[in-house]
């Protein structure tokens, strides 16, 4: 009797078993049989009428109907579900195999039609390519190539010690041989050379700890700068690349244009600076925001930061803020090491601030293009900034304590927080308002306040019957060796150093934009002296200025600095005050090197043929090259008893008399006069 007891509860528990709800099977969708035969009893319920039960229970009932009905009508999206994350490798593949294939066929399609016109695609996709397979083949070869090549390393671990200086004197002895052709040519380059050694001296001099500058960041950190300005001002390739990137980013830059006409009207923004520019910044900074979102930022700043730390033997963590300062601010670039500023010793927080002194942020460019300054030198001077940044923060502040990331190989860049890149472009948009407010109320106040010395200074100097004494001329005189020793020609270096002092003591946008008052002058022909004024300053002193205003190292910065750093480490706002002063001197220098650097490199340019030149050209209105070509026909043109004759290239030319009439048309001279 028991036993069959047992043996019918054992058979009710295996039927319980068989018709209980599980999680699994409501996830796959499967039918549960518990749910079938009650639902089939309900039927039947109500096929034969009501047995009794409240409205909540037949309430409940029909949804339970309407779960079932559901859970069979997502059946095949289930499925399909399971079978994208069961393949998910494969599909991947898939899809980015189409798609490249697709886009392999239009770069073909690009090239077929205009191959000239697709040279510039074919480049990118070539480094783009390059860089992919790159990566792919260190993810999975590199561990094999550098077990293969590690006999090699040694081998050459152990000859490093005589072979470095063997290196060293070949180098020097290129350097020295080139040097010396090169300035044969042009001897006025030497000029910039002996002003590039004069500043290295003086931030030598100005060293924190003479014995333990670390040699090999300084000469590394100047031999890339060297390089690349060599490959910038002077190699075809390079100079056509920077130039062809130049002009993209004005065109770029002038789609602004498009949103700022329409929210303030075509005739504000063609007659208002602040409305021509200021929405520039607002662009260039959702634009930043949107390659900070896709990765394509830090992964552009980490190969910049690799190249320099394995090179000049620098920390990450300074290494990778000083990269960074090439695209972004002197407030923006110190988020990027945001967790280990408050580890860093004074000599890497010195690095971090000399590199947000020496260069501009990408937003800010955008403004001093959209002024007429050359896109090109811009942006060379900003790269080249960043490892000279680098060399010359260790010679005036060598590290002496024991960095917490020495060796360390690299330190993790937090993504924005951002969740679609609609929201990035938004949020970019909203943080560029506080810095155009900044820029316009710093423009206000400061020549408001340039306005008002300048007028006290005239009355000072009105009292001893000096005339004309201003904040300009003070700073003419001051630095006017300095702008001489950069290169500058003595009838530029006043204007030159008049540049420097305003952007030293009020802000470089004010400089920028009285540089490029004076390159339109240039442009548009003006004559160089105008009552004793000169209007306009040569080419070679654009660039070598371009170069020295590119970096926020101006007295007003610090604020900004201490600020922005003070705000991520609050307890070590002393240590930021005690090295701040000698970072902005360091940051001067380091412009004022580059901007060395590019007078020893300038090549002039000049107009090869004036006589076809000016026999050809409209007279309607003036520019540079006319200018150039009228003083040249004017130094070729002899007056003696009112008979005029022409030597050199002009000697003979029957256009001569007709030029030189349409040049006398728009500039006054002696030959004039005939």
């Amino acid at each position: 009797m028991r036993t069959q007891m047992v043996t019918s509860e054992a058979i009710a528990h295996l039927e319980m078993e068989e018709n209980q709800i599980s999680l699994d099977n409501l996830e796959k969708g499967i039918d549960n049989p518990a749910f079938e035969s009650l639902g089939e009893e309900r039927l039947h319920e109500d096929h034969d009428g009501p047995r009794g039960g409240s409205k909540e229970e037949r309430r409940g009932e029909g949804k339970g109907r309407v779960s079932s009905y559901c859970r069979k009508a997502l059946q095949p999206a289930s499925k399909a579900k399971r079978f994208c994350k069961a393949h998910a490798k494969t599909l991947r593949i898939v899809f980015w195999g189409i798609l490249g294939a697709a886009y392999l066929c239009y770069l073909i399609a690009a090239c077929w039609l205009n191959f000239q016109r697709a040279l510039a695609l074919l480049i990118i996709t070539a480094v783009v390519v390059f860089f992919i397979l790159w990566s792919l083949f260190k993810k999975h070869c590199g561990a094999k190539v550098l077990l293969l090549l590690s006999p090699v390393q040694k081998c050459f671990q152990k000859s490093w010690p005589w072979l470095k200086w063997l290196l060293s004197v070949v180098l020097l002895g290129g350097l020295v041989t080139w040097l010396a052709l090169d300035t044969a040519r042009n001897p006025e380059q030497l000029i910039s050379l002996a002003g590039f050694c004069f500043i290295l001296l003086f931030l030598f001099i100005f060293s924190k700890h003479h014995s333990a500058v670390s040699w090999r960041a300084v000469f590394w950190g100047l031999a890339l700068e060297f390089v690349i300005g060599l490959f910038i001002l002077r190699t075809t390739p390079g100079i056509q690349a920077f130039q062809w990137l130049g002009d993209q980013i004005q065109i770029f830059l002038g789609y602004t244009k498009a949103g700022s006409v329409f929210v303030f009207g075509n005739t504000l923004v063609e007659e208002v600076f602040a409305f021509q520019t200021l929405p520039i910044v607002v662009f260039f900074s959702c634009v930043m925001s949107i390659l900070y979102y896709l990765g394509a930022m830090q992964w552009l700043i980490l190969k910049i930061s690799w190249l320099l730390q394995i090179s000049m033997g620098t920390t990450p963590t300074e290494t990778l803020s000083v990269a960074g300062n090439i695209f972004v601010g002197q407030t923006e670039a110190p988020l990027l090491i945001r967790p280990y500023l408050a580890d860093m010793t004074y000599s890497e927080i010195h690095a971090v601030m000399t590199g947000g002194f020496s260069t501009i942020a990408g937003s800010v460019m955008g403004a001093y293009i959209s002024f007429g300054i050359d896109a090109a030198s811009l942006i060379a001077a900003s790269v080249m900034a960043a490892p000279c940044a680098l060399a010359m923060s260790k010679l005036v502040y060598p590290e002496v304590e024991e960095s917490k990331f020495k060796g360390k190989e690299s330190i993790h860049i937090s993504s924005g927080e951002e969740q679609n890149i609609l929201e990035a472009a938004s949020s970019g948009a909203a943080a560029s308002v506080g810095l155009v407010a900044n820029i316009a109320a710093n423009l206000i106040a400061f020549l408001a306040v340039l306005e008002f010395i300048n007028a006290a200074l005239l009355w000072f100097g009105e009292m001893v019957d000096i005339k004309g004494l201003s904040f300009q001329m003070i700073c003419s005189y001051v630095l006017m060796p300095v702008a001489f020793l950069m290169g500058a020609d003595w009838a530029d270096s006043p204007l030159v150093a008049e540049l420097l002092g305003i952007k030293i003591f009020l802000n470089e946008f004010v400089a920028y934009q009285q540089l490029a008052t004076y390159k339109k002058n240039r442009l548009e022909g003006l004559e160089e002296w105008n009552g004793g004024q000169k209007q306009w300053i040569s080419e070679r002193a654009e660039i070598i200025s371009t170069f020295a205003l590119c970096g926020f190292a101006n007295l007003s910065s610090i604020g900004i600095m201490l600020g922005g750093l003070t705000s991520l480490v609050p307890h070590r706002k002393g240590d930021f005050a005690s090295v701040v002063l000698r970072a902005l001197l360091t940051g001067i220098c380091v412009s004022m090197l580059n901007s060395c650097l590019a007078g020893l490199m300038y090549m002039p340019k000049e107009v090869s043929d004036c006589v076809t030149f000016l026999s050809t050209t409209n007279f309607t209105s003036t520019s540079y090259p006319i200018y150039t070509c009228c003083k040249q026909l004017f130094a070729s043109t002899v007056l003696e008893n009112g008979t005029l004759s022409f030597t050199g290239v002009w000697d003979g030319q029957a256009e001569s008399v007709q030029c030189l009439m349409q040049c006398c048309g728009h500039y006054n001279h002696t030959s004039c006069t005939w």
